[in-house]
């Protein structure tokens, strides 16, 4: 392969994991760490052969590219041995991937979730793993990975030797190391969640709909051998590739929605120098080495601090040198100075010819641009959840005030009077409706039905119910029960508008035996009607 001298995690590394020690290595993303695990496991596993559906080892990766590229290692590594691996990626046939199992496989290269999914169909046995392998774990975090690794690990021996390998170490990540490893050996090269100090970098503020055109200007000024170009979203990995389609440039899109062919077939061609610039998600910014790579393009701020050092470690690897340039808009100030404290380095500024430089917006910007997530509804005029503005008010004059039209009392809901209803029984209180009506009508020109209505007793749960001071999810006083929230009591079949029932909608409740609460001053029995 070419390899003279180790690089430091590979010569710190090499050594305690061929002594079966636990290793828990942080070193700068493109220093080496696939190496500084499948080598000495070379070594290790040389001496006996497998048995089918038993892997001797396993490698977790995070996506099916990395998956893919510690595979293609490991047939490179080793060429001259006997060992055996097998893929375990989704997007791929089962049955294939079943076959090679049941063959015995020396080494296990797997995502998590296939993983999972040929154990539950009882594709393969993990009791037989003595070596686990957690690559580029902050990754998994990210994606949500760790209860799958979690369950993986249950599956394990106890008596296992397990490889920890991560480029930044966040809290959560060392909680997980303690989880997993015993007694490890810390190996760390390099101050965590730095940039390689051979890539030359560059900010530049631009308007948001200057992004395109800015980037295009950069790829033609700058001597671009190759390149990938981050989006924080997959559908703008498709409006940019086709921009710089009809633009005339070499490009091609991979993110995660593509179909697994698809995205194998992309990235080899970027690889063969096919295409010349790949737009590409953040499924392209962990652990995938592109020789020569000349340059990474940042379309969007990275949201996350930790994967603007991922992005831009696609280059500058091997102790080469690499461009990385960001393209930020006003509003991503609180993205890009994440980033500088999470690097201890200040990003230099970057003039785009032809392109007027933005300044930084006033508001505290976390509120991301194209990425989609941090935005507030001030940033979206046509969001219909936006408050209105006392200036965006229509203006009313003074004498326009005064002659509004008056809302139409007929429609409008009667105000409740504060003064408190007389509560008094139900014989007593019929016949003084009736004598209120009999002096607004004469007694000959009422109804039929309304004169057999005012003769018939009124039950006392439907006075009740038209008192203003009893709405309908008051509590009853004094601890007693209310009848209207009797269970066996299923109240009067009404229709009811809004908060108002119409009288000739109320129809009689069946008498009941009376309750002895009910007996009380307060709640009389209802009284026995004539029907």
């Amino acid at each position: 392969m070419g390899y003279r001298h180790p690089t430091p995690i590979q010569a710190q590394a090499i050594p305690y994991v061929l002594m079966g020690r636990d290793v828990l290595g942080v070193a700068q993303t493109g220093t080496g760490k696939t190496a500084s695990f499948t080598l000495p496991l070379l070594d290790i596993l040389s001496g006996s052969r497998a048995r089918a559906r038993m892997p001797r080892s396993l490698i977790l990766e995070p996506t099916r590219e990395l998956a893919l590229q510690v595979a293609e290692n490991f047939v490179m590594y080793g060429k001259y041995t006997k060992l055996t691996h097998a893929l375990l990626i989704g997007g791929e046939s089962m049955q294939d991937q079943k076959a090679a199992l049941n063959a015995g496989v020396d080494v296990l290269i797997a995502t998590p979730g296939r993983l999972l999914d040929l154990f539950e169909r009882g594709g393969l046995l993990m009791t037989q793993t003595k070596t686990l392998v957690i690559d580029e774990a902050d990754r998994m975090l990210d994606m949500g990975f760790i209860p799958d690794v979690e369950r993986i690990v249950t599956l394990l021996s106890p008596n296992r030797q397990t490889l920890f390998f991560s480029a930044t170490m966040a809290p959560e990540i060392r909680r997980l190391a303690d989880a997993f490893l015993q007694n490890p050996k810390e190996i760390t090269v390099s101050r965590p969640s730095t940039v390689a100090a051979l890539i030359v970098a560059g900010l530049a503020i631009v308007e948001d709909v200057d992004k395109r055109k800015a980037l295009r200007k950069l790829i033609r000024a700058e001597n671009v051998s190759n390149a990938l170009i981050f989006c924080n979203r997959k559908r703008d990995v498709d409006i940019l590739y086709k921009s710089l389609v009809k633009h005339g440039f070499s490009a091609g899109a991979l993110h995660g929605d593509l179909p697994q062919s698809v995205r194998t077939s992309t990235l080899e061609k970027f690889k063969l120098g096919e295409i010349k610039l790949l737009v590409c998600s953040d499924v392209a910014a962990r652990g995938i080495d592109i020789g020569g790579l000349s340059h990474v393009f940042n379309f969007d701020v990275p949201i996350h601090a930790e994967d603007y050092v991922h992005r831009t470690g696609r280059t500058g690897r091997a102790g080469r040198s690499g461009h990385a340039y960001t393209l930020a808009t006003p509003h991503d100030r609180g993205f890009v100075a994440a980033i500088e404290k999470l690097t201890g380095q200040s990003i230099p500024p970057l003039e785009v010819e032809g392109i007027n430089t933005a300044a930084w917006s006033e508001d505290d910007g976390r509120r991301g641009g194209r990425g989609g997530r941090g935005r507030t509804p001030e940033r979206r005029p046509d969001n219909r959840h936006t408050e209105k503005r006392a200036e965006d008010q229509p203006k009313v004059a003074p004498e326009a005030k005064e002659h509004r039209r008056e809302p139409d009392r007929a429609r409008t809901r009667p105000a409740e009077t504060d003064r408190p209803v007389e509560r008094q029984p139900a014989r007593q209180a019929q016949p003084q409706a009736a004598e209120a009506r009999s002096d607004r009508r004469p007694q000959n020109d009422r109804p039929q039905n309304e004169r057999q209505a005012s003769d018939r007793p009124s039950n006392d749960r439907q006075s009740a119910e038209r008192r203003p001071d009893r709405g309908h999810d008051a509590k009853p006083q004094d601890g007693r029960r209310d009848q209207r929230h009797r269970p066996d009591d299923l109240g009067p079949a009404v229709t009811g508008f809004g908060d108002e029932v119409p009288a000739f909608m109320l129809l009689p409740t069946r008498a009941r035996r009376p309750d002895p609460v009910d007996m009380e001053q307060d709640y009389p029995a209802p009284a026995l009607g004539r029907d």
